[in-house]
């Protein structure tokens, strides 16, 4: 299967992070979610994929290409959707058309038309009268209209009101039936994945945890909930985390099976969300000690 994108032991380090030892790829056709509390290196990983930061160490490819010979190349066949607005705000949707199409060789006039007149965009009025909601809707135009073949989107649903969520995921959703396109999807608001992700990317504190079909995360992971009793120093070596009360425990397992085979009957699983997975994750084996009444 096709990568488009592929980063191989990519180190990047700032002064109090570090992107350490990453290793993702992103495959044709699919949507995957990236995933990652704030400050767990997100935005750094997109800012290189874009190549608006260069490794300092490691190598990465987009489309099977290196920025340093193809940069031209790879941006023509890149849509970035970002979460704020980029674009000159005192001149009209049209104007900003005219600046962007000559930067691409495969602009397309009658799909800009299509998306302005589906998402209702009036070409005629400056863009610092537009909403958060239908600036998004300019950004994802523009990325569409030079028929990109990988959409990168950086928080894209980020401050929008659940409605307009909803709709830019059936876009997307509509988008992918054409196997040809690539979503790369960053957010915090790890429900929208539910809808449209095939596979979760998720990092934590610059490193690479996991990257798995959405499908196998239900299969492997799991919230264990029982009595205290339940619990000794073999056992709580099992979970990822560990959240206690006055009442009993709650823990994140990566392992279903061997959950199911030490705990059986004697307590509750059940199926984690994204979230869960990243709060646990984040509080680690320290949360075995917190206490909550």
């Amino acid at each position: 299967m096709e990568n488009v994108i592929e980063l191989q032991h990519v180190n990047k380090a700032f002064k109090g992070f570090e992107l350490k030892d990453l290793s993702i790829s992103v495959k044709k056709g699919f949507v995957t979610g990236f995933i990652g509390a704030n400050g767990a290196g997100k935005s750094t990983t997109i800012k290189l994929i874009m190549n608006l930061l260069q490794p300092d160490r490691g190598k990465l490819s987009i489309f099977g290409l290196d920025y340093k010979k193809h940069e031209k190349e790879i941006k023509q066949r890149i849509g970035f959707v970002y979460d704020s607005n980029v674009f000159y705000e005192n001149i009209t949707l049209n104007e900003m058309k005219n600046i962007i199409h000559p930067s691409y060789k495969n602009w397309d006039d009658s799909v800009f038309h299509y998306y302005v007149d589906t998402f209702e965009l009036p070409l005629k009025k400056k863009l610092k009268t537009f909403s958060k909601g239908m600036m998004m809707k300019v950004s994802l135009t523009f990325a569409l209209s030079h028929h990109a073949e990988l959409i990168i989107m950086d928080e894209p649903t980020s401050g929008l009101d659940p409605i307009f969520r909803r709709e830019l995921l059936d876009i997307l959703h509509d988008l992918m039936q054409d196997s040809e396109k690539t979503i790369f999807f960053s957010t915090h608001i790890t429900t929208d994945l539910d809808r449209i992700a095939d596979y979760i990317t998720f990092i934590h504190h610059g490193q690479h945890v996991f990257s798995k079909e959405f499908y196998k995360i239900e299969e492997e992971y799991v919230i264990v909930k029982g009595d205290k009793n339940l619990l000794d120093q073999d056992t709580e070596q099992e979970f990822i985390g560990i959240r206690k009360s006055n009442h009993g425990f709650e823990a994140l397992s990566a392992n279903k099976k061997r959950a199911e085979k030490i705990f059986g009957d004697l307590a509750i699983l059940e199926k984690p969300t994204l979230e869960d997975i990243m709060l646990y994750t984040k509080k680690g084996k320290s949360s075995n000690v917190e206490s909550y009444t």
